[in-house]
């Protein structure tokens, strides 16, 4: 009995020993990717827990300062995952004013750092090269309405096109997109 808390103890040891090794480094790298303090901290905890978890299972981990931050990578790419954006033309409202919140406001964060930086450069291109596929008037009328606010009111009055051959046009527009870009959307949100 005595011989298997002495284990237990050593494994402690050791686990006490790597956070504290390496937990400062392994903040500060997921502090320059999050930007939320929160999820910083969840982060660092999932990674402690499959440390231990590890440990536990007796799972061979030869450079545990590298397996840290492997795994520290991965929760961040399932962070930037899980921030599920609503299918295009459904945007959440803002709580606070009930405003739409805009496509910049969907997109990662430039100051969460560099891989939502990518993240966000990936999804901006994915978009562009959907929106340049779509027949002139479909895309006229989804970036006047969609990226630039602009009431469908206010389109007809100065195209002279009427109310709900717009609305159609958007509509196709939007059925357009989903499809075009499904499959990156699936890819962000794979668990």
């Amino acid at each position: 009995m005595q011989e298997g808390a002495g284990l237990m103890s050593a494994e402690h040891e050791r686990i006490a020993a790597d956070v504290a090794r390496e937990g400062p480094r392994l903040r500060s790298f997921i502090r320059r990717r999050i930007a939320n303090e929160a999820d910083v901290e969840d982060i660092l905890q999932d990674v402690f827990s499959e440390l231990v978890e590890a440990y536990r299972l007796m799972q061979p981990i030869e450079h545990v300062g590298a397996w840290l931050f492997r795994v520290a990578r991965n929760r961040i790419t399932d962070s930037f995952r899980r921030r599920r954006t609503e299918p295009l033309g459904q945007a959440p409202v803002d709580a606070q004013d009930g405003e739409m919140l805009g496509l910049d406001e969907l997109l990662p964060s430039l100051e969460a750092g560099p891989e939502a930086a990518y993240l966000r450069h990936v999804l901006l291109a994915e978009l562009d090269a959907a929106l340049a596929e779509l027949p002139p008037e479909q895309q006229a009328v989804f970036v006047a309405h969609e990226i630039e606010g602009r009431s469908f009111k206010a389109l007809a009055a100065e195209t002279g096109v009427g109310l709900n051959t717009l609305l159609s046009r958007k509509h196709y527009a939007v059925r357009h997109l989903r499809r075009r870009l499904q499959a990156i959307y699936e890819d962000m949100n794979e668990e």
